[in-house]
């Protein structure tokens, strides 16, 4: 089953209201598991334990690590020993708002930390979960390519409230059975065991707390050309339905986390969770809400995974004057995003909305997809696409490998489950990375694959941020037109002054 996703965005001059677009295209590809220890599909790896990866980029518009000739390797199976903290507060589905920090020794007990705020900005700490347990690596996934299969077995949960309002919130929250326990009693900074192998799981499930994000595990290091080098550590996604949660196994991947020893530098936060302990929760530095301004290119930052075994990248356009956008969805077959399955132009407007109540900083977007445009790069998929029926997906019969074949006249494609026109509920927001280079976050995915296509499934959480294309002067077509769009020097220039006159303005109004 498939999904068109798509974003637009709106101008709103100096009010610091955010403003976005997106598309997604998801495919749900189920295959067979193996049985032997580190068997896996021929043509997914090579014989090394290290697998080294080349993205392949149009020339104008690169991703900026791969500009410093950055070369990445996966090492098979995933070496976990160390310490891998959160490089940026992180959002999940919710929302909820927290930073964390894992350790893993080499008997293959681990020690986390998840510390939880109440604020979208990780400044007000709430609660901290002390989790110990064992994990146990297994296969190299089968549905996952790239990834590796863990076993884990968690064996105590602490929890450790940081204010009166977080243990009021907290005991209204969690069954009477946990509460009568005395953590309505709990002063804050005081542990509190809040399961262990003796206890049942309620109180955690009430919580939303699940360590199935250890079932899929991947490690990547990132080489430098200066010598120097980055390793992130990729656990499976967290599953939008908060009731699937704790039964969720993945079959995507969150954000990484970044080995303490080799991180990014600068990495402020990085210190600051790195530091941390269950009684200490980082407090990250406040940063004012970022105006946006979409007019440009944006890219992905990496080869990104999505559930249900997709590998894509990102690239979308933008015309503020107009409302109007592009989106490119190139989808591979493999983590290194070399093997090019088919890719996916939409084209389509949008409407802003209201800053959202949930997320402090994002905005609320409506995005209609008008127009699909899909090239088949894979004989498996042309010959699927011309098996369907007549009217249903394209011109029937007619897909070659290589050729665009547009989806409109045939309103969308039934296999891929495209529909046309199509409206969905968005969420975006804007950030500054360690470098000062502008990030896009457009919301994620529903973990079933279905689509947000009303007000209550509106994204609660973030995809991988995208990041502005440092080219010159970029054009799209859509309809014959051609839009002309400014430099990512230039758009960067315009956001930084909007950004330090919020600043300044905000100071000013103080008094």
């Amino acid at each position: 089953m498939t999904s068109v996703e798509a974003g637009t965005m709106s101008n709103s001059c100096f009010s610091g209201l955010l403003r976005g677009v997106w598309l997604l295209w998801q495919a749900v590809l189920v295959v067979g598991r193996g049985s032997d220890l580190w068997e896996v599909p021929p043509h997914h790896f090579s014989t090394s334990s290290n697998l080294s990866e080349s993205l392949q980029w149009e020339p104008h518009c690169q991703y900026r690590h791969l500009q410093d000739r950055v070369k990445v390797t996966a090492d098979i199976p995933p070496k976990l020993e160390g310490t891998w903290v959160s490089t940026r507060c992180e959002v999940r589905p919710g929302p909820q708002f927290l930073t964390r920090s894992y350790s893993f020794q080499p008997n293959r007990h681990f020690h986390a930390l998840q510390h939880y705020y109440s604020d979208s900005s990780c400044g007000d700490p709430a609660y901290s979960l002390l989790i110990r347990g064992k994990i146990r690596l297994q296969q190299a996934s089968w549905i996952t390519p790239g990834g590796t299969e863990a076993d884990h077995h968690v064996t105590k949960v602490g929890i450790i409230v940081h204010s009166i309002s977080a243990r009021q919130t907290l005991a209204a929250r969690l069954p009477q059975t946990c509460t009568d326990a005395s953590l309505d009693r709990v002063e804050p900074g005081k542990l509190f065991e809040l399961y262990n192998t003796r206890a049942g799981r309620g109180c955690l499930a009430a919580l939303g707390f699940s360590m199935m994000e250890l079932s899929l595990v991947r490690v990547q290091t990132q080489h430098h050309s200066h010598g120097g080098k980055v390793q992130e550590l990729f656990l499976g996604d967290i599953h939008t339905d908060w009731i699937q949660r704790t039964l969720h196994r993945p079959t995507g991947y969150q954000q990484p986390l970044q080995n303490a020893m080799h991180h990014i530098h600068p990495c402020p936060v990085c210190a600051l969770v790195y530091r941390s302990s269950e009684k200490r929760p980082p407090v990250l530095p406040q940063s004012p809400a970022l105006p946006l301004s979409l007019d440009g290119r944006w890219v992905s930052q990496r080869c990104e995974t999505r559930p249900s075994v997709l590998f894509l990248t990102r690239d979308f356009t933008f015309d503020s004057g107009q409302q109007a956008w592009e989106g490119i969805y190139r989808h591979y077959s493999d983590p290194a995003c070399s093997q090019p399955t088919f890719t996916l132009r939409a084209f389509g407007h949008y409407a802003q909305g209201n800053p959202s109540a949930k997320i402090l900083g994002a905005s609320e977007f409506v995005f209609k997809v008008s127009e699909v445009r899909v090239t088949a790069m894979d004989k498996d998929i042309v010959k699927l696409l011309n098996k369907t029926r007549p009217g249903k997906c394209g011109p029937a019969g007619g897909w070659e490998n290589g050729a665009e074949q547009d989806l409109t006249p045939t309103n969308g494609c039934t296999v891929l489950g495209i529909k046309l026109p199509h409206k969905e509920y968005e969420l975006l927001k804007m950030e500054l990375d360690h470098r000062k280079h502008l990030l896009l976050f457009t919301g994620e995915r529903p973990t079933d694959g279905t689509s947000p296509d009303r007000p209550l499934r509106r994204p609660t959480s973030f995809q991988a941020p995208m990041v502005l294309c440092s080219g010159g002067d970029v054009q799209f077509g859509h309809s014959g037109k051609q839009l002309k769009l400014s430099s990512g020097a230039e758009k960067v220039t315009q956001v930084a002054l909007l950004w330090f006159g919020s600043v300044l303005c905000s100071r000013l109004c103080v008094y």
